[in-house]
């Protein structure tokens, strides 16, 4: 069986953005290393307020999490001990989706699939319905909207699901977006913005004039800029670009998923159901994503046996259905994941910003990052929400922990 690797070529097609290769500017107001989720949503915001800038990719849009992902907006699913910290700015951040959302398919003529139809997280016998209540209690402690369901109740929202399911929780604002839309979205949002974006163009340096930087060395040149951003994800970490003194505690976890094909005779899902074991994420063209693992692998690309029955075995445990879905797509990414799994975005030297280590919550974070981005650029200072997510707290105790 033929099964194909690239989620992005493979379910949308018809999506995909024109090639985006283009002339490399000799100068630039901003340039943005790194053509992922981060990055455009950055790149598009600063653009929309007057300034020039490139967009600079090592390999194609997307390439490293932004087209693995499912597309989760989902700050009460994600709640787990810890994570306290995270939670407002995650909060922030999906009250400014709408916003984003219609402003990004105002701007790009392209919908991304945003679904409002919540999170049901699910729990399979005792020890399970144990660890789950747990989980809403800590919800609810932290004032997020979640209610507990019998599981008679869990499949009269879901009747595919199997009989033993025992209880669940309905998340009922946790919302979900199509990251294949969402990026062909945000690269013809960038392009009708007069952003320029070059892929296959790893940045091989940075230009510095004493403390300040100044601009960016490439396999294809050079570019002045009055400011760089850094968002190249999982890559952010990577020893050679910024000195020693500056360097990111970022790293990839790698995630493999695969994509299904529903029919009327499978049947599909109506909410993003999450176990212990999966997540499943249907979406409006029929297709129902399950992910993700997560593996300390380095940056070693490919998918394993082992991870694709892990995640058909944990889907069939409670959706029977999928034995009858055609596997359409299987694929890895690299989650770019600080220590504390929480993202750093900072100015690092004069001219030269960071956003990057969003782990698992990049959709989510997208909005409040780009923003914060803006006012780092235009102010030199973070807004009072993204404030605590400085480099700076990588020097200080307690860390700060968000969800894993």
């Amino acid at each position: 069986m033929d099964v194909p690797l690239n989620p992005f070529l493979n379910l949308r097609r018809t999506q995909r953005h024109a090639p985006v290769a283009a002339a490399m500017p000799a100068r630039s107001d901003v340039v943005v290393v790194g053509a992922g989720l981060i990055g455009l949503s950055a790149a598009w915001r600063l653009a929309e307020g007057g300034r020039t800038v490139t967009v600079l990719e090592r390999e194609t849009v997307g390439a490293g999490a932004s087209l693995a992902a499912t597309g989760m907006l989902a700050p009460a699913a994600e709640h787990e001990p810890g994570s306290d910290p995270l939670l407002p700015l995650a909060l922030d951040s999906l009250a400014r989706w709408p916003g984003f959302r219609d402003a990004l398919q105002a701007a790009s003529g392209i919908g991304i699939d945003y679904r409002e139809e919540g999170t049901l997280v699910l729990a399979i016998g005792r020890d399970e319905v144990e660890r789950l209540r747990f989980r809403h209690d800590l919800q609810i402690r932290s004032g997020l909207r979640a209610q507990w369901l019998s599981g008679p109740e869990v499949r009269a929202r879901e009747p595919g699901l199997r009989p033993g399911i025992t209880a669940g929780l309905h998340c009922a604002a946790d919302h979900q977006v199509d990251p294949s839309l969402v990026m062909a979205a945000l690269v013809r949002a960038c392009l009708n913005a007069g952003v320029t974006i070059v892929e296959g163009c790893p940045v091989e340096a940075l230009d510095w004039s004493g403390d300040r930087v100044t601009g960016v060395r490439t396999n294809l040149g050079a570019v002045t800029a009055d400011l760089v951003l850094l968002a190249s994800g999982a890559w952010s970490g990577e020893a050679g670009l910024l000195p020693e003194a500056l360097s990111l505690p970022v790293r990839p976890l790698r995630g493999q998923s695969l994509a299904l094909r529903t029919t009327a005779r499978t049947g599909t899902l109506g909410h993003m159901v999450w176990t212990e074991q999966v997540h499943m994420a249907p979406k409006g063209d029929g297709h129902l994503i399950v992910g993700a693992t997560v593996e300390d692998c380095g940056f070693v690309p490919g998918v394993t046996a082992g991870g694709i029955y892990a995640l058909l075995e944990g889907a069939r445990r409670v959706l029977p259905g999928i034995e009858e879905m055609a596997v359409e797509a299987v694929w890895s990414g690299f989650r770019p994941t600080s220590d504390d799994d929480a993202p750093i975005i900072d100015v690092l030297a004069p001219g030269l910003i960071v956003a990057t280590g969003h782990h698992r919550n990049g959709y989510l974070l997208a909005p409040a990052t780009a923003d914060a981005v803006a006012d780092l650029a235009a102010n030199g200072a973070l807004p009072d929400y993204a404030r605590a997510f400085g480099l700076a707290r990588f020097r200080r105790a307690p860390a700060l922990r968000a969800s894993a």
